[in-house]
């Protein structure tokens, strides 16, 4: 199974480089596509010395300003699809989302699954334990509240390490997709839904970042929940 991950980075000069190594040791047949939103720290230049150190198997897409997750994804995925790999995977890349999940997450794949899921709210799931309480509970809160109205019957519908298989990917109408935030991530699996994917959940441990500045703020998940009412309406005929 050949898998292109795409990797969407804003002042991400410490991690990709490690992160890169790191899936590389992967025993799977791996790509892949990093889009920067013209970083401030290098990152884009990074990302460009790692596509001549492995010719073939890291691409770089280049957008202009920072634009948000949601686009940077969708761009990344229209792109990764004109590859035709037979998945495309989505993951963070500051470490949050453990590289040695992806194996387990290509085996589920193979087995029938349309989408993977690595979540924190199956049995076996966790979130750091240095993340502070109130942090903890509108994690937890935001997501029971986002799936309880849109109905998706996933435990975990605001993460967002995911493997897709391409050909389902293929099947969600990409180009309605608004969501800028991390609210992207409910959107997408509101799709799945709708478009009756099958969804596979495998728990994983949800780490804070190693290196750099968490972008996630109080404001941002606010906003998340908000925007769900707004699927509802968006996606009515579906």
């Amino acid at each position: 199974m050949q898998i292109t991950v795409v990797l969407p980075t804003y002042n991400e000069a410490e991690n990709l480089p490690r992160l890169v190594s790191a899936l590389f040791v992967l025993p799977l047949d791996l790509r892949i596509l990093v889009v920067d939103d013209n970083s401030p720290d290098g990152t884009g230049d990074i990302a460009e010395a790692l596509k001549e150190r492995y010719p073939g198997r890291v691409d770089v897409l280049h957008r202009p300003r920072k634009a948000g997750l949601g686009p940077a994804y969708l761009a990344g995925f229209q792109q990764a699809l004109q590859t035709q790999p037979d998945a495309i995977a989505q993951m963070d890349s500051d470490f949050s989302h453990p590289v040695e999940a992806l194996p387990q997450m290509a085996a589920q794949l193979e087995a029938g699954a349309d989408v993977v899921l690595g979540s924190r709210y199956v049995p076996g799931g966790k979130l750091d334990e240095r993340w502070p309480l109130w942090r903890k509970a509108l994690s937890t809160f935001g997501n029971f509240y986002a799936r309880s109205i849109l109905r998706i019957p996933v435990r975990d519908v605001t993460g967002g390490y995911r493997l897709w298989r391409s050909t389902a990917l293929a099947q969600l109408p990409l180009q309605r997709v608004r969501a800028n935030g991390y609210v992207f991530q409910v959107e997408m699996a509101y799709l799945a839904h709708k478009k009756g994917l099958r969804m596979v959940e495998i728990p994983i441990y949800f780490t804070e970042r190693r290196w750099g500045q968490s972008k996630m703020s109080f404001r941002i998940q606010v906003e998340a929940a908000l925007g769900v009412w707004e699927l509802l309406w968006r996606y009515r005929d579906l």
